[in-house]
């Protein structure tokens, strides 16, 4: 904030990024196209240590607009550069972007300052799907499969056009500056499900949230299974952490942790017992058969061949990604702390 004061800038937006160089420009450039005045926003990207050309890219726009800030995150994790952005900030709201970030709408930030206005909210969300335009059919199908009922919570709002006051914990992305001072800042332990974490506190507090499709940005999915199962593994790290931390039990993730020890066990048992060998066999013969099925339904319904060629894979990246990250964040919880010294990556949904 400046000093007694009006605060010079209206809007802030924070970009903690590592390794996003494929993505970063065209974000950038979608920000400093808005239908805004450039005199009222800043930008603040905070780079956790990129090995790509991330860094380069942020830079070449300093000498392009003014208001640009590029800040190191020497801890590397998104909650940190997050904590980074907002403490060199002045602005009176804040919203946060992922480096992989698509905005459709020439009119995003000046629909966030009107939304504020009109709704009076401390926090604004949005719906965030997966299915920006230039993507390929592979990419697609994992959106496609990320955003179905057998991929995602299907209590979230991340992926909805619902319109009107919400629990801001899945989606909340835009804040007043007061809210940081009632809730506090990021937890910087989280790598992953930081957001999480925070809007967590934000309904605990009681502060009003609102969402608007107004407000919908598309998120770049992964490239390949591997990428997706990393961070499904992440995101299985960083749901356990929420969970532990806050006493909320979540039924799906815990199915999917308890699934991966039952049949690890099963395999183990039906090498010795053949009737342990069927009940294994029929138990992965009807995983498959699920997954193949809604696979068939979602290319019915989106009419995308991608959805059946790579949803029977897509789906058990998500499943038991997910699952076998909960177990390792068990694990690491289970075994004697180790002094900290190594960091995580950032990143997104």
């Amino acid at each position: 904030m400046v000093a007694g004061g009006k605060p010079k800038y209206q809007l802030c937006v924070v970009i903690p990024v590592r390794n996003e160089g494929r993505y970063l420009g065209q974000t950038l450039d979608q920000v400093y196209l808005q239908d805004y005045p450039m005199d009222a926003l800043e930008v603040v990207v905070v780079d956790g240590g990129s090995d790509d050309d991330t860094r380069q890219v942020a830079e070449s726009y300093k000498n392009r607009f003014g208001s640009l800030k590029v800040l190191d995150n020497p801890r590397r994790f998104a909650s940190a550069g997050k904590n980074v952005g907002i403490k060199n900030s002045s602005a009176s709201y804040i919203l946060f972007l992922n480096g992989r970030t698509y905005i459709p709408s020439k009119n995003f930030l000046s629909d966030i300052v009107a939304i504020f206005e009109s709704s009076e909210a401390d926090c604004l969300c949005r719906p965030r799907p997966l299915t920006p335009p230039d993507i390929n059919e592979f990419e697609r199908a994992i959106a496609v499969c990320r955003g179905s009922f057998l991929g995602h919570d299907p209590g979230s709002v991340a992926y909805s056009d619902f319109e009107g006051v919400t629990d801001p914990t899945s989606s909340g992305a835009v804040y007043r500056r007061e809210v940081f001072e009632k809730v506090g800042m990021f937890d910087e332990e989280f790598d992953i499900c930081n957001d999480v974490d925070f809007n967590h506190r934000v309904k605990v507090q009681g502060l009003k949230s609102y969402i608007s499709p107004k407000l919908k940005v598309f998120l770049y999915p992964r490239s390949t299974i591997q990428q997706l199962w990393h961070h499904m593994n992440r995101i299985g790290m960083g749901r356990y952490k929420f969970a532990a931390k806050h006493n909320i039990f979540s039924p799906l993730q815990w199915f999917a942790a308890v699934s991966i020890i039952g049949l690890c066990l099963m395999l183990l048992l039906s090498l010795i017992s053949r009737p342990f060998f069927e009940v294994f066999r029929t138990i992965l013969a009807f995983y498959v058969l699920v997954v193949i099925g809604y696979s068939l339904v979602l290319y019915l319904r989106e009419k995308r061949l991608g959805c059946l060629l790579y949803g029977p894979v897509i789906f058990p990246a998500i499943h038991f990604g997910m699952g076998l990250g909960v177990l390792k964040a068990l694990a690491r919880e289970m075994l004697p702390k180790r002094p900290s010294g190594s960091q995580g990556l950032t990143g997104g949904p």
